[in-house]
């Protein structure tokens, strides 16, 4: 690990010399806001290219300041570096594609890979893909660039309840195709998966962010078993995207050198997720939604829960696109992310009455993106969430800052 980042650092420290020329480099401008299928967010970055280098660069920075209480109780001002990442790709030959993302977190705190894959073309419909692949469960999972969200936090439902940036070692195909004001796309990934951390865990509840803390997953499966991740997305140009995906495989140790130590337990999960943009008003609304089943031992309390779901819906209204501030084009956005969580749903096989552990959240916000690559946001999150038992729900709130940048 430290190999490769030392050798991406030496690399960006040569192009800085290297402007002393400032026509070899070529920079790649995206629009960070446009819709295409969700599965294009790997190859929908900006890159810049230095001459005829096979290799490009680039990445993203999010900085966030925040002042945020629990029932009255805050820790002040915070100021937060939460992550710098870098993209590295290269077109090592024809139909022959490199991409990477290495993920700076807590001001290098945690270093991660998050996406370093192989892609061969063989047909449009028909590219195979190896490496460490981002698992595309839901929307989110693949397209969380900061750029290109007008909220500082990412949403709840794929950090908390799904493993947000969820990434294994694996094999697999994917492809598109288009057709009139049609696209549609396809992924299937076989990789390695979850451990026994979901249900046995600091959270003392079914959990699936915890196996990230995992990082032997690269390299050896808990349960010697593949993880099946596979999605479907069709993308009309005025109707937008619908996705429909699902991940599921065995995700315990049940035999260890041959000796069986335990049934088979699965894990499911089912996601579906739409975006679109109204052209009469230009709203853009995003969301998506997921179910996750999980086989926990009849042993175990009913505080680990064998079903889980919850999703978050964005609305994103442009309310003034001229000439700001120097900035050609410049986008005022007025913005609102609702948020549901419900990690135990079922009722106590005791009394009947209904297990609680939910969430919601209501975060209005206000944006402004100089160009489609920055975004300053500014966000009032008012939450509440209740214990396994539904006593009085903690009541937390405040405001929250943030610049986004591609660069």
């Amino acid at each position: 690990m430290k190999h490769i980042i030392i050798a991406i650092l030496s690399l960006i420290s040569t192009i800085s010399f290297a402007q002393v020329d400032s026509t070899l480099f070529k920079r790649q401008q995206i629009d960070s806001t446009k819709q295409q299928l969700n599965m294009d967010a790997v190859y929908n970055r900006p890159f810049l290219s230095l001459g005829k280098l096979p290799v490009s660069i680039g990445g993203y920075a999010e900085v966030n300041w925040q002042h945020i209480g629990t029932d009255g109780v805050s820790e002040g001002h915070q100021f937060q570096m939460r992550r710098m990442t870098l993209f590295v790709a290269s077109s090592i030959s024809k139909k022959i594609k490199f991409l990477s993302e290495i993920e700076f977190e807590e001001g290098g705190k945690e270093i991660a890979i998050e996406f370093a894959s192989l892609d061969v073309e063989f047909h449009p419909l028909f590219n195979l893909r190896g490496g460490i692949i981002m698992n595309p469960i839901g929307a989110f999972n693949q397209n969380h660039d900061g750029p290109k969200w007008e909220f500082t936090d990412r949403p709840i439902s794929a950090t908390q309840m799904l493993p947000a940036t969820w990434s294994n070692t694996g094999f697999g195909f994917f492809g598109k195709t288009y057709k009139n004001s049609w696209m549609f796309g396809y992924e299937l990934y076989l990789s390695g998966g979850f451990d026994d951390t979901i249900i046995d865990n600091e959270q003392s509840k079914t959990f699936l962010p915890s196996s990230k803390d995992n990082a032997e997953r690269f390299e050896e499966s808990a349960s010697g078993t593949p993880l099946t991740t596979a999605k479907i997305a069709i993308r009309n140009n005025k109707l937008g995207e619908i996705g429909l995906s699902y991940m599921g495989g065995i995700y315990n140790t049940f035999q260890d050198d041959g000796i069986v130590l335990d049934e088979k337990r699965r894990l499911n999960v089912f996601a579906i997720d739409y975006n679109t943009t109204l052209t009469k008003t230009n709203t853009f609304i995003t969301g998506e939604w997921a179910w996750v089943n999980v086989d926990v031992p009849e042993t175990y309390t009913q505080q680990y829960g064998d079903k889980q779901y919850g999703g978050f819906l964005d609305i994103v209204q442009p309310v003034l696109k001229q000439n700001m501030f120097g900035w050609d084009n410049a986008t005022l956005n007025l913005a609102c992310r609702f948020e549901y969580v419900d990690w135990n749903v079922g009722r106590f096989n005791e009394t009947g009455g209904n297990i609680g552990d939910e969430l919601w959240s209501i975060m209005p916000a206000i944006s402004f993106r100089p160009t489609q690559q920055t975004v300053f946001r500014l966000n009032y999150r008012i939450q509440r969430q209740t214990d396994i038992l539904n006593n009085e729900p903690a009541k937390l709130g405040g405001f929250s800052f943030g610049i986004s940048s591609y660069f």
